[in-house]
């Protein structure tokens, strides 16, 4: 939530083309609504078995019309529409699905004839989460950490070697397993967009092979080859930030959208992180960093430079870091999965917020520091300890996340937006933080479809 509006998201640059895998390209496997017959009666069944309805099938979408209907609130994040609050809430709303765009919200009486209905019952409707900051290709457990951490010892980075040894001996199987693993924990709690990052490889090989098994579960992939040097590099940091530079970018780049850093004591300085971003962007990909989590540093002043997406973590800043993100398009994505995993300092979001920042909120999931998937878990958190309101939780979980990935399809649920939303078994978006750790997601639709099981691409 950022106050006075903003001008415009810039368009979504097109991804890099990627190298065709050896075989076949795997299927993409979207359970979608069937449509109806021609001339037959709209669906309307109310919406009160989620994982067992028989009108879906596993097949591609069609452009059928759906209303979901009799939604008790819906966000829309637009705030010409509902109250004009920045999060554009209807009370007893509507929302039309045709194809995978949405094409009318408004009050569920004044809803248009449609193919379809679903009477979702006086459940609450929030646009699909957008996940904008992970970690989901790594192998082995970090318990033993976590377990010592919550003891009394701190965080370090080099926690991420334990993770790199694991990563670099686990199978393709065994990754892909993971990741399609956590994608699908993730969207039984309405994530609908998720990003995720390379980075516990830290070889030419292993890194590639990251990005390409994280480019089979979702089209918002980034480059971290730059997550810390590793033990095979320490005695000659210069020359692993030419290899990341280097031939490692090139094998990396066609599977990426995204490069990033961990600009940080005991990873990459600021002069290294500069170069690491400007030779992912001579390639065509666009910067985002880890900024000021551990201490007060370069990182967020670096990332306002160079146009970053966004600036993650943000929890040590100045005067002048919040000022410079207030007066940028660059996005500051807090993760309190990590503060809380950790024990660290919370972010100030608040401070950000009153600034005019542009906010979003990700679970940095990952097995060191934030082993969460749960964006409503990380929304519970924003507002209990990080002084955010709900509705300012639901934005920034939803479009500040959009803007973190330079996104104007996603986030918000108005004509002509990506038909994704999540549908609570709730009446109020503010039951995601009045009762954390509760399941209260009843379903989740993606381009359309309302998605079932595992599988999905993300």
């Amino acid at each position: 939530m950022t106050g006075p509006p903003r001008p415009a998201d810039p368009p979504r640059p097109p991804d890099p083309p990627r190298p065709a895998p050896a075989g076949p390209p795997p299927k993409e496997r979207i359970p979608t609504m069937a449509k109806s017959p021609p001339n037959s009666r709209p669906n309307t069944t109310p919406d009160s078995t989620p994982d067992t309805a028989t009108t879906f099938s596993d097949t591609a979408a069609t452009t059928a019309s759906t209303a979901l209907t009799h939604i008790a609130a819906l966000v829309t994040n637009d705030p010409s529409l509902g109250d004009g609050s920045p999060i554009g809430l209807i009370q007893d709303a509507a929302v039309v699905i045709e194809g995978d765009r949405v094409v009318w919200v408004g009050e569920s009486s004044k809803a248009p004839p449609t193919d379809n209905a679903l009477d979702l019952g006086g459940r609450a409707v929030v646009p699909g989460f957008v996940d904008s900051h992970s970690h989901l290709v790594f192998a082995g457990d970090r318990t033993a950490e976590f377990n010592a951490r919550m003891s009394g010892r701190a965080y370090t980075a080099g926690g991420i070697r334990t993770t790199v040894a694991a990563t670099r001996a686990a199978s393709d199987a065994d990754l892909t397993a993971n990741v399609a693993r956590y994608v699908a924990e993730a969207l039984r709690q309405g994530t609908t967009t998720q990003e995720t990052k390379s980075g516990y490889g830290l070889t030419v090989e292993d890194e590639a092979r990251a990005l390409r098994i994280a480019s089979d579960h979702t089209d918002e992939v980034t480059y971290l080859g730059a997550h810390i040097v590793p033990p095979d590099h320490a005695d000659d940091p210069a020359a692993y930030v030419a290899l990341v530079t280097g031939d490692m970018l090139d094998a990396c780049a066609p599977y990426a959208r995204w490069i990033d850093v961990f600009c940080e004591t005991g990873a990459f300085d600021g002069d290294q992180a500069r170069a690491i971003l400007l030779a992912g962007r001579a390639k065509g990909l666009h910067p985002r960093i880890h900024a000021n989590q551990l201490s007060h540093g370069p990182g967020v002043q670096l990332a306002v430079e160079l146009d970053a997406a966004s600036a993650d973590h943000c929890t040590h800043l100045t005067d002048a870091d919040v000022d410079a993100l207030a007066h940028s398009d660059t996005v500051a994505t807090l993760l309190p999965g990590a503060e809380f995993s950790t024990r660290a300092p919370w972010p100030d979001a608040r401070r950000l917020l009153d600034a005019g920042a542009t906010v979003a909120l990700s679970t940095d999931c990952n097995p060191g520091s934030s082993f969460t998937s749960s964006m409503p878990f990380c929304m519970a958190l924003a507002v209990r300890d990080m002084r955010m309101t709900p509705d300012e939780a639901i934005w920034s979980a939803t479009a500040g996340g959009a803007r973190a990935l330079r996104r104007t399809d996603i986030g918000r649920l108005t004509p002509g937006a990506r038909a994704d939303l999540t549908v609570l078994d709730a009446p109020s978006h503010v039951h995601l933080a009045y009762r954390p750790g509760v399941p209260l997601v009843s379903s989740v639709w993606r381009g359309g479809v309302r998605l079932l099981g595992n599988g999905v691409r993300l």
